[in-house]
């Protein structure tokens, strides 16, 4: 039972069907054909740690349907522990289409089941025994996930467990910019681990900020450290007090597919953190998982061992 095992990473959020395109480089209005994924940046990133070896369990809600049962065979694959993912009798599994991109992928959503998050389904009792709770701004959108999530991230947080969130914000997803702001300043609060990106600040503040103005951002808002990717341009890590991080990312051939490369990157660095690794170390971790995610379509390889790949 999951009450009597420790926990390194919980992951809170959406669980989804990617539809990627077969199409390279096309936009979805072009792309005729589709392969599934399973997806959803909180899954992405409890199955990548699950590979790497860390104990893992993800809660998230699915629909009494095809996909669902898909969702729970492959998470059980690769040890991902189910225990919390809800299956809801009345709302389908959600879905999205993904155009194949080199760079930030255009998608379309169809929200169901995912945001049906509650209180119920994540206990005390677990959150005493998780070092890491982590969430996503998507799955910050809708309630009763938001409400779930920031009750749960708050009781996490005065339990001792460091907080986590991959600000992956988009005015597709969120109908207030002015609310997305707000939940974005309350979990703020708790001080986690903040990973952003360029395009998420510039879709989230509708302008061109300098990155430093976006880290002052968010360490006024009580945040410690700061992650910031910009894609083949490496990374930048902002802590208060501390000289600014930066690494160049690692140079590949050529570029399969952007979908899930910045889960692939925060999958590593909180891999990297649970080690107790230096922030450079977690750094040279994340790069380096993301740099294998970009060379492969979807998901990272079932017929790799990724841990020996970072080593």
């Amino acid at each position: 039972m999951i009450l009597k095992e420790l926990i390194d990473i919980l992951c809170v959020g959406e669980v989804l069907i990617d539809f990627i395109g077969h199409q390279a480089g096309a936009q979805i209005n072009n792309t005729r054909d589709y392969h599934r994924y399973l997806g959803g940046s909180p899954t992405n990133v409890a199955m990548n740690s699950s590979r790497l070896g860390l104990k893992t369990i993800i809660a998230a809600t699915v629909g009494d349907d095809g996909f669902g049962e898909y969702v729970f065979k492959r998470l059980k694959e690769v040890g991902v522990i189910t225990d919390c993912v809800q299956v809801h009798k009345n709302k389908p599994t959600s879905v999205i289409f993904v155009s194949r991109s080199e760079e930030t992928p255009e998608f379309i959503p169809f929200r169901e089941a995912d945001y049906f998050i509650e209180e119920t389904q994540i206990s005390t009792a677990l959150l005493k025994r998780t070092k890491i709770f982590h969430t996503t701004c998507f799955a910050l959108s809708k309630k009763p996930a938001q409400a779930t999530i920031l009750s749960k991230a708050e009781e996490a947080y005065h339990l001792g467990c460091k907080l986590s969130i991959d600000f992956n914000y988009s005015n597709k997803i969120w109908d207030c910019e002015i609310e997305a702001l707000r939940v974005i300043k309350a979990y703020c609060k708790f001080n986690p681990l903040v990973k952003i990106s360029e395009d998420d600040m510039f879709r989230l503040f509708q302008e061109n900020r300098t990155h430093q103005e976006i880290f002052d951002f968010f360490h006024a808002e009580g945040v410690d450290t700061v992650c910031l990717t910009l894609g083949s341009k490496g990374v930048k890590l902002s802590q208060k007090g501390e000289p600014l991080i930066e690494l160049p990312a690692i140079k590949i051939e050529k570029v399969m597919d952007a979908t899930g490369a910045g889960d692939a990157f925060w999958s590593g660095f909180l891999f990297a953190y649970t080690k107790q690794k230096s922030m450079r170390e977690c750094l040279d971790v994340a790069l380096k998982l993301a740099a294998l995610k970009l060379q492969n379509v979807g998901r990272l390889p079932d017929n790799i061992n990724i841990l020996s790949k970072l080593l």
